[in-house]
């Protein structure tokens, strides 16, 4: 159920997390549904946010790691989002991003899950980030995940990964000014 529920979330947001989609995606029986998230919905969508994230940021630092300068990090960072919409066929973005899109009132829980996959996601981009000063290293991880959202938004409505080469080139000369203002 919790892998029904990413899909649906990063297909359609909060939206498509409905118990029928739910168990019709995962293939369980209502009773499991009820059984597992007694809360429902917002319990459902929770939990698997909190599940994604993980891998999310997991994801993150694996693309990171691959490059040894800051502009290669972006790079390799940004290609691997721009792979990542190609192998849905651009119907499928970030969980949390999607899902961001739909929170009104009554839906703190949801919401906190959102925001703490953000934090993590900042954080371990932030920790790759060689700038002397660790602030503007998070500050700007928080600007990465801006254009990681975005690229997500624009290559949805494009149907092109566009986005994502773009803001990998552009990140990666920034991150590399700021890395040298410490040299």
């Amino acid at each position: 159920m919790i892998e029904a529920a990413i899909v649906l979330m990063r297909r359609s947001g909060y939206s498509g997390v409905g118990n029928n989609e739910v168990l019709e995606e995962s293939g369980v029986p209502k009773g499991s549904m009820y059984h597992y998230f007694p809360d429902g919905k917002r319990q459902v969508a929770a939990e698997a946010l909190s599940a994604y994230a993980e891998r999310i940021v997991a994801y993150i630092d694996e693309r990171l790691a691959m490059g040894r300068t800051p502009a290669e990090r972006m790079r390799f960072l940004f290609q691997g989002f721009e792979e990542r919409l190609k192998r849905f066929e651009y119907r499928q973005s970030c969980a949390a991003g999607c899902v961001s899109l739909d929170l009104g009132d009554g839906l703190d829980t949801v919401r906190a899950a959102v925001e703490g996959a953000f934090t993590a996601y900042i954080e371990v981009i932030a920790r790759h980030l060689p700038f002397p000063d660790r602030r503007r290293a998070r500050s700007f991880a928080g600007l990465v995940l801006t254009a990681i959202e975005g690229g997500y938004v624009r290559g949805r409505a494009e149907h092109s990964a566009d986005a994502f080469r773009e803001a990998g080139r552009w990140l990666g000369r920034l991150a590399e000014l700021e890395a040298g203002e410490g040299r």
